[in-house]
């Protein structure tokens, strides 16, 4: 097994293992994804890697052809199976190494990283990032152009043009221009455009992409 399949197996079981754990208020608590809960997040990561491309298509087209609304769709639809089955199929992928239809390995360690934020942050159960996970995944979004930012969070590029972001805790930096510097967790979510407290920022340049987010 490579280091970035170990890294996705690693990353999708210590989530399993954090979901096993999970009261039924806690399954259902909203999650950072809007409208999702943590059982559709849950749920999305469990299955999107395992649609079939008929299944995919057919969801696409129900859908407008309209990404973000086949994905959500999705999301609840998988969600309405339970949370034995939706633990259940992630120690599937995590077996197998399932990732999304057509989409590189790193896309299936950019789920289980950012969606793992998604669902932990709410439930307030943290997990470091390692520098070998956080790596790749920031590459992956700074580089994802439109339209396929669109289910990303957005332009990650654009969002921290002009700025040099320093993870304190992992000796990881990117960029140039005024600092800002912050938990590899609170940069994470910066880069897929998840919420991030002001006091999470810190640096030169903190204020300017406080702005954008």
């Amino acid at each position: 097994m490579d280091e970035m399949s170990e890294t996705i197996r690693s990353e999708r079981l210590a989530l399993i293992d954090l979901l096993e754990t999970l009261t039924p208020e806690e399954w259902s608590t909203p999650s950072l994804c809007t409208g999702w809960t943590v059982q559709d997040v849950a749920a999305h990561i469990a299955w999107a890697p395992a649609a079939g491309i008929g299944e995919t298509a057919l969801g696409f087209v129900r859908s407008g052809l309209r990404i973000n609304k086949f994905v959500a769709d999705s999301a609840r639809r998988w969600s309405r199976r339970g949370p034995e089955a939706i633990v259940g199929q992630l120690r599937a992928n995590a077996a197998t190494g399932a990732k999304p239809i057509g989409l590189p390995q790193v896309a299936a360690l950019t789920d289980a990283i950012v969606h793992g934020l998604d669902i932990r942050r709410p439930l307030h159960r943290e997990r470091p990032i390692s520098l070998r996970a956080f790596t790749p995944v920031a590459d992956y979004l700074v580089g994802t152009r439109w339209p396929g930012s669109t289910v990303v969070g957005g332009s990650a590029r654009r969002r921290i043009e002009g700025v040099s972001l320093v993870a304190d805790d992992i000796g990881w930096t990117h960029g140039g221009g005024p600092e800002v510097h912050a938990t590899a967790e609170a940069l994470m979510l910066v880069l897929a455009g998840r919420p991030v407290g002001e006091a999470e920022l810190s640096g030169p340049g903190a204020d300017l992409l406080s702005a954008r987010l």
